[in-house]
């Protein structure tokens, strides 16, 4: 069975525990504050023949490009985020894309699934689940 294309515009509507989440980062108060009122839309490219990804989060503050092959490993730079880099994977988990981030901070990654024109996403690390809802744009 094939898998789900992600591609396509969406743009968030509902968020949830993301300054737990951003604090668990060691992301400062000052910035968490400003993460929680950005609105940010993702732009997803999806090649299905050779599962390459990209995946560009856009706010009014800042930008975070996400480029990959789906399976295997690389080193993700999230230096503009919280200052790290760590070693990626982002794999099939059914319909779900689930990404494993080892480094610095145990249990961090991310799952995004598709239903209907929503996007959800969940973002993990040390124990702390954060949760954006996006819809995909007309």
């Amino acid at each position: 069975m094939s898998k789900p294309n992600y591609s396509g515009t969406f743009h968030m509507v509902d968020q949830v525990n993301m300054d737990s989440y951003l604090a668990a980062l060691d992301i400062n108060f000052a910035l968490r504050k400003i993460v929680c009122l950005l609105k940010p839309s993702k732009e997803i490219s999806h090649d299905m023949a050779t599962g390459a990804m990209k995946i560009r989060t856009l706010t009014t503050f800042k930008n975070f490009n996400m480029d990959f092959t789906i399976g295997e490993e690389f080193t993700e730079d999230l230096r503009p985020v919280d200052g790290r880099t760590c070693q990626t994977t982002v794999s099939w988990e059914g319909d779900n894309l689930v990404c494993v981030q080892r480094g610095e901070k145990d249990g961090r990654g991310w799952t995004h699934w598709l239903e209907g024109d929503k996007l959800h996403l969940e973002m993990r690390v040390q124990g702390i689940v954060a949760k954006q809802v996006f819809k995909k744009a007309d």
